[in-house]
């Protein structure tokens, strides 16, 4: 196939400064999860979209200096020659497959803890906000920054822009947003300066300006210099001479900067989830910096689409397609656009897995990619699987994200694999859980895989197929993939927090009941210690129903595991516009007659009774396994048949989110026909000089 015409604008090389970039397909700057511990992870996750076709790939946040260390959190740094080399991996990667590599140089100023350096936090002013921002929170707050100050953080960045270049890197940042260092000082309500450094904007954007031309200085001849700038909260500012300081800023640096990067102050505004916002939703902190300068603009907005890619451009938003999540979904991304595989694209979900393998200071995880973070350590590539035999046959039972994945693995591993699911539509829990509010694209998980399992002539489809053990044992496949899923269940959590009593009686439902239609009497009790997505979007959905609900939980937050993929302040916001009764820190602890008993997880005396009409319980699930088990438990009928192994995965084998479910089904396809222990390689740190 070929690449077809209307994208061939998207192929365009891009002159940024001294360098070219051979596309317009940009992996922005963003964090993996891997920082300065796990080099080769790092190198190996950068250098595959390389070879997927983008045309620049970058770091992610790169401190310059030890009084910018964001410890425990997995960042990169440059603090001295030593870090050279483990730079120099990534760079080497990407240059081997004609990508530019870039590298984002941060100093974190109040944005950030010291916690390992124990350097004091410094600001342009001495004003403290991200050491007592909560979650993040130092004890420490910052000092003011002098005059000295000021000519060492000049340096520093210098310094760091140097060893960039000495490790091959093309493209090198300013990092100005998010309340890093060099972006406080633009901000009015953080630069109370009265020096050259504060008070007017033209003073305020000098620091900025300085390091630049310094950088440009150090390194513009073989580097392109960029600036990541945050606009948003800028464009709420005045100016005199423009629409808002977001746009004064631009134009009083319009062409110091080789390239753009433009993008939101705020992480949970920058990576949303698909959940609150839509492709593209931050075209208007972007938009108007394009017609005030004549140097390239990227920015992001989770673009999955060639042609909102090609209507970006040609619109005047942007000249190159910024991207992290559709990067980490697929990134070939580029590569199958080029060859007219935009249909075999693995479109990225939104739901923000990623972003809290970060948090969890692991290398990111992908619902829909389960190679990511694994293309190192197991030598897992997102588009080459071992072949297999054709000879040999699986059988995989169930059709949900753990069984399309596996088929369709081993479909690309060339064995003669048949799906059979009970139900008459495919997907399992995805097609299900993609109706509820904001979800919508969460059925990309089932989409992207029966769009490609159908066109294969070693996969057979058997829907509405409800297989008992003994028509398995019959069919006498050479391997058995039990996929059945899992069943929400009514406990509700004992003192220790551990699902104990059994709640009985009517009116008493689980998300199963209400997935499939049930409409509960109101008010309606939702009780949830699941803590992710499914309390809320019910919460939601049964509020758009017109009940009456009261949201309870033991946790002290309303979805408290979704500070992890940054929902967390939106779905409070939410579920406060829809009018839901929020009790944090509770537990049910009874219900009939239409009232229910809430107790406080900090004292068993403390209780009150609400009026409730059904209650809805988001808690454990158990897995569906009784089909395995009647499987194993006839072990002599099936030492008389052809089948080599029974297993289980996803949420059949452990109960777990979608990206769970997917990696197990992944794992299994690749390794069904080795029995023996894959090695995993491991990062080792260096122990003698």
């Amino acid at each position: 196939m070929s690449r077809n015409p209307r994208y061939d604008i998207l192929f365009e090389p891009i002159k940024i400064g001294p360098v070219t970039a051979p596309n317009r397909f940009y992996c922005t700057p963003h964090a993996l999860g891997t920082g300065q511990q796990m080099p080769h992870t790092r190198a190996a996750m950068r250098g595959m979209r390389a070879e997927g076709g983008w045309g620049v790939i970058n770091t992610g946040y790169c401190s310059i200096h030890p009084s910018s260390d964001d410890a425990p959190l997995p960042y990169c740094r440059l603090w001295d020659d030593e870090d050279i080399k483990v730079h120099a991996l990534m760079v080497d990667a990407v240059h081997h497959h004609g990508s530019l590599a870039g590298v984002e140089l941060w100093h974190g100023g109040d944005g950030t803890g010291n916690r390992l350096t124990r350097v004091p936090l410094m600001s342009a002013s001495g004003i403290s906000t991200g050491s007592t921002y909560p979650g993040w929170m130092n004890l420490a707050q910052s000092r003011y920054m002098d005059k000295d100050d000021i000519r060492e953080f000049r340096q520093w960045h210098v310094d760091a822009a140097i060893r960039a270049r000495s490790a091959g890197f093309d493209v090198v940042y300013i990092y100005a947003g998010m309340n890093f260092g060099p972006y406080q000082f633009l901000l009015p309500w953080l630069n109370n300066r009265t020096d050259e450094y504060g008070g007017s904007l033209g003073n305020r954007v000098r620091l900025m300006r300085e390091i630049i031309e310094d950088m440009k200085d150090a390194v513009g001849e073989n580097c392109a210099v960029a600036l990541r700038f945050s606009t948003d909260e800028l464009l709420q500012v005045p100016s005199n001479e423009y629409e808002s300081e977001a746009h004064e800023v631009i134009s009083l640096l319009s062409e110091v900067p080789d390239l753009w990067d433009v993008k939101a102050a705020s992480w949970v505004v920058e990576a949303s989830s698909a959940r609150f916002t839509e492709q593209g939703a931050r075209e208007p902190f972007t938009s108007f910096v394009k017609p005030l300068t004549k140097k390239p603009v990227v920015s992001t907005g989770r673009f999955t689409s060639p042609d909102e890619m090609v209507r970006q451009i040609k619109r005047g938003i942007i000249d190159l397609i910024g991207a992290a999540r559709p990067s980490i979904a697929d990134p070939f991304l580029p590569k199958k656009i080029d060859e007219g595989r935009e249909d075999e694209i693995r479109e990225c979900i939104g739901c923000n897995i990623c972003v809290s393998g970060y948090h969890d200071c692991v290398p990111v995880r992908c619902t829909q990619n389960p190679t990511m973070g694994e293309e190192w350590r197991r030598n897992w590539h997102p588009e080459n699987v071992p072949t297999g035999d054709a000879n040999t046959s699986v059988l995989v039972v169930g059709a949900g994200p753990a069984g399309l994945e596996c088929a369709k693995t081993l479909g690309d591993r060339g064995f003669a694999v048949t799906l059979a699911e009970s139900s008459k539509e495919l997907g399992g829990r995805v097609t299900k859980e993609s109706k509820l509010p904001g979800l919508a694209t969460w059925a990309r998980v089932r989409d992207y895989r029966t769009n490609l399992i159908q066109t294969m002539g070693n996969i057979d489809i058997y829907k509405d197929s409800r297989l008992s053990a003994t028509d398995i044992t019959e069919l006498g496949c050479d391997h058995v993939v039990i996929a059945t899923g899992a069943k929400w269940t009514r406990n509700i959590p004992d003192e220790q927090g551990r699902p104990g009593k059994l709640l009985s009686g009517t009116n008493i439902y689980t998300p199963d009941d209400i997935l499939a239609g049930v409409i509960p009497e109101s008010p309606v009790i939702i009780f949830d210690f699941d803590h992710y997505y499914m309390g809320s979007c019910l919460a939601e959905l049964l509020t758009m129903k017109n009940l009456a609900v009261t949201y309870v939980t033991p946790a002290n937050s309303v979805s408290a595991w979704s500070f992890m993929n940054n929902e967390l302040t939106e779905i409070r916001q939410r579920m406060m516009d829809l009018g839901v009764t929020i009790n944090i820190d509770h537990n049910l602890t009874e219900f009939d007659n239409g009232s229910a008993q809430l107790t406080s997880v900090f004292r068993d005396d403390d209780t009150k009774i609400v009026e409730a009409g059904s209650v809805v319980i988001v808690g454990k699930r158990q897995p569906n396994d009784s089909l395995f088990k009647d499987l194993i438990s006839n072990t002599e009928t099936l030492a008389n048949t052809n089948t080599m192994s029974v297993k289980t995965i996803g949420d059949c084998k452990v109960p777990g989110a979608i990206v769970h479910a997917v990696y197990s089904g992944h794992e299994c396809a690749r390794t069904i026909d080795d029995e023996s222990e894959i090695p995993i390689k491991w990062e080792r740190p260096k122990l003698f000089f």
